[in-house]
């Protein structure tokens, strides 16, 4: 990670002080000094939910970009923890707003009966099949690829034929239509 790599002599100032020059001067060398405090923790947030070197990359810089204006609009008690927290939130906005593709594992998939505390795996299973199979044709494809096959969204719209829009609306509609299902079938 040589992008990353410190040489300012910074790590004996503490995180409030240099937050404190900053907003009394704002000037970007200290916030970037106490930035790059944590910039390989910053990186590996976004390697982690990115999945992706380059696109890890670019994230850190556009993270200190945000942070430029929000640190500000903030009163930030402890900054490697709010860093953090700003650091995910990024990544899941980048993950949701398509700019990366997004696959989903099995483990998601089974998320969705997880909050009906259905009695076991094996069970949880065979009643969201016996559900996914009540769904629309268009969900119940949207559904298979997403959460089983993995596919992101492009994939599914490039398979499908279905724009990107329909495909997230077919994947959200199968999801609450098999939350639904799952309920009642729970009830009886």
């Amino acid at each position: 990670m040589k992008f990353i790599k410190s040489t300012k002599p910074t790590a004996d100032i503490a995180d409030e002080q240099l937050l404190q020059q900053y907003h009394q001067t704002d000037d970007l060398v200290v916030l970037g000094a106490l930035y790059e405090k944590y910039m390989h923790l910053v990186y590996g947030v976004c390697l982690k939910y990115l999945s992706d070197e380059e696109l890890s990359k670019d994230a850190v810089m556009q993270i200190f970009e945000e942070l430029i204006v929000k640190a500000h609009k903030f009163e930030i008690k402890n900054f490697k923890s709010w860093l953090y927290t700003l650091s995910r939130n990024y990544c899941l906005m980048q993950l949701r707003s398509g700019k990366k593709m997004q696959s989903v594992a099995l483990d998601d998939f089974m998320e969705i009966g997880e909050d009906l505390h259905l009695d076991n795996k094996e069970n949880d299973l065979t009643a969201l099949e016996r559900c996914k199979e009540k769904l629309p044709d268009a969900q119940k494809i949207s559904i298979q690829l997403f959460y089983i096959d993995e596919k992101c969204y492009k994939e599914i719209a490039d398979d499908t034929g279905y724009s990107m829009n329909e495909v997230k609306s077919y994947i959200q509609n199968g999801k609450r239509n098999l939350k639904i299902c799952l309920e009642k079938t729970r009830e009886r």
